[in-house]
């Protein structure tokens, strides 16, 4: 008799009163057994690619120890911005899963754009940056008409989008076939040499360390009005001073070069604002919503026509601006802006930094992973003197481990019954 009740499982009442108690643990033992569970469950968040990305820098700083220099990595940085901001708005879009082929197209003729209304025709700068960016909007605004007025899928009217928005830079450029933009002004120097004075890079880091701390507190206060489990104060405390630290470490790191250039600040300030958006307000959670199961989110009220033109929109106005920071970056307007492989990185770049194929699954952060990731192997090739082709090879294969860790992910989660 003793032995049959010890074989009984336990009650659900027991069972949640153990959950209970692990989620309200916070030593360290509970924090390792709540993050494994995280990992068995599938959630595996930003954690393949962090090892992936220690993995490269080793490799390479071992065998160059010029890769991890101060030096270096400002210059990564700075070719991170270009195509990493054009990755931000890919996120958005397979967030709903949806895809666009058409953002190097369109990032090359935002530049193009920058540079007739600019040189050619006279504008003051800040008139023509805005009215490329204008254009990219309604791009996607066509996009999203095609998908919600005639159930074109995303995959043709983008790629006719890519064909025809380049037909179209090759037009404007004209015979020259490219535009130099004016050295010494703002916009290239923002481009290319514009960094932080040292006192606002850390005060920067300070602060987003103080946000992140208020952030935490303030969810971790609302779900203990709720009856939720939540974190501690010393807990939320420890993470933020840890946080802060490591980054004004970096941040002091790279002042010893050149220093942490303004335009790697603009796209981490995308990044943040897109991650707030999708994280802490109503167009966020349908979003997720919507990618997770288009169905049950019309039921639930949601329209779901202008959550699908938001994300074309979103995606197109941020390649649109990706473009005109890469016409800042390289000083000038060609027919071969946005060509190569600045399409298939920056769709790269939002894969293999955690967002899902499948949508419903993703992060602002995975722009900014995955573009450092891309950008970190051809930085490394590139100090070898090795052929780009080992680069296209190498993305290749880090692109294919990124959608197979995703894949057997959402069949964990799908197995526990948390898809």
């Amino acid at each position: 008799m003793m032995k049959t009740m010890q074989n009984e499982p336990a009650s659900p009442a027991l069972l949640d009163r153990r959950d209970e108690r692990v989620l309200h643990d916070d030593s360290l033992a509970g924090w390792v057994r709540a993050f494994w569970d995280r990992i068995r469950s599938g959630d595996l968040g930003s954690l393949p690619v962090i090892v992936g990305l220690a993995i490269i820098w080793t490799v390479f700083q071992a065998l160059n120890p010029v890769f991890l220099s101060s030096a270096n990595l400002v210059n990564m940085l700075f070719d991170c911005s270009t195509v990493g901001v054009i990755s931000l708005g890919i996120v958005c879009i397979l967030m709903v899963g949806e895809i666009d082929l058409s953002v190097g197209s369109v990032s090359g003729f935002a530049s193009a754009l920058v540079g007739v209304f600019w040189i050619n025709q006279g504008w003051p700068v800040v008139l023509a940056i805005f009215a490329a960016m204008a254009v990219g909007a309604l791009i996607g605004s066509l996009y999203a008409f095609l998908f919600n007025r005639f159930g074109m899928p995303s995959f043709v009217s983008t790629l006719s989008g890519l064909l025809a928005v380049l037909g179209l830079q090759l037009y404007i450029l004209g015979s020259t076939g490219s535009i130099n933009l004016t050295y010494g002004s703002w916009l290239v120097n923002f481009g290319q040499i514009m960094v932080m004075p040292d006192p606002v890079a850390y005060a920067l880091v300070a602060f987003a360390g103080i946000t992140i701390f208020f952030s935490s507190y303030r969810t971790a206060a609302r779900r203990r009005a709720a009856g939720l489990s939540s974190k501690s104060v010393g807990g939320l405390l420890l993470r933020a001073v840890i946080i802060t630290v490591a980054l004004e470490a970096v941040a002091f790191y790279l002042n010893q070069s050149r220093g942490v250039p303004w335009m790697f600040g603009l796209f981490v300030g995308l990044v943040a604002a897109m991650n707030y958006a999708l994280t802490r307000t109503k167009w966020g959670r349908s979003m997720h919503a919507v990618g997770g199961n288009r169905e049950a989110a019309r039921r639930s009220g949601i329209n779901v026509s202008r959550i699908y033109a938001s994300a074309f929109v979103m995606c197109a106005l941020l390649a649109a601006t990706g473009g005109v920071l890469s016409a800042a970056r390289l000083a000038t307007a060609s027919q071969q802006a946005g060509t190569g492989d600045v399409n298939l990185n920056a769709i790269a770049a939002a894969v293999i930094g955690g967002t899902s194929l499948f949508g419903g699954r993703g992060s602002a952060y995975s722009a900014l992973l995955g573009i450092i990731v891309i950008q970190s192997i051809a930085s490394g090739l590139t100090l070898l003197d090795l052929s780009s082709s080992l680069r296209y090879m190498i993305t290749g294969a880090v692109l294919a481990v990124a959608v197979i860790v995703d894949s057997l992910a959402r069949r964990s989660r799908i197995s526990l019954g948390r898809a």
